[in-house]
């Protein structure tokens, strides 16, 4: 990793194995279901590559002043999936001034408007995967209201609905089994094996 730069606007890095030069990644985009791990990923992974973190639903709590639950709750999914773009957005905006590692919320990759936003910036997006049963687990344990969460069937169907997108990432990486450290060493692998 000691040839990946992380300045911005430094000039392309020469991949050493094709020898053919490659955009500097200035972002990767943790994407991904409910309970995959984005944002414990996403911490660990900002760590190693000394990169800030930030999580897509936290801007979108700060530009509005309210908990998501409650924007779900008061305005509706619609009114949420605007909020999130907006504040994606302005994040996209924001990466010339510093690399980043972002946790995307389970619903922002898959819309169209949002994925193509990070296609055109060119991030490296990668897809934390697990079965959705491991996934339902997961998030049972946790102590935080998801919207989307209702009970099993309803949370398999809504992750198969997502998954199509979710492959659409740049790259897709298995994290059943895998301790959060495990997974972020293979992010990390991932931007020097490109």
């Amino acid at each position: 990793m000691a040839s990946m730069r992380s300045r911005p606007g430094a000039r392309p890095v020469v991949n050493p194995v094709a020898g053919e030069s490659v955009p500097e990644i200035r972002a990767i985009f943790l994407v991904g279901f409910m309970g995959a791990g984005k944002t414990s990923v996403g911490r660990v992974l900002s760590g190693r590559l000394g990169w800030p973190f930030e999580d897509l639903d936290d801007r979108i709590v700060a530009r509005e002043g309210r908990p998501i639950a409650e924007i779900f709750r008061d305005s509706g999914e619609a009114e949420f999936r605007r909020a999130e773009s907006a504040a994606l957005r302005e994040l996209l905006g924001e990466l010339r001034l510093s690399p980043r590692v972002v946790a995307l919320g389970g619903g922002a990759f898959v819309q169209a408007e949002n994925s193509a936003l990070i296609e055109k910036a060119q991030v490296h997006s990668v897809f934390l995967d697990a079965p959705a049963e491991e996934l339902f687990r997961r998030c049972e344990r946790e102590q935080r209201e998801r919207p989307l969460r209702q009970n099993a069937k309803q949370f398999r169907e809504l992750y198969e609905q997502r998954r199509a997108s979710y492959m659409k990432a740049k790259l897709r990486i298995e994290t059943n089994g895998k301790d959060v450290d495990m997974v972020a060493a293979e992010v990390a692998c991932s931007l020097v094996d490109r």
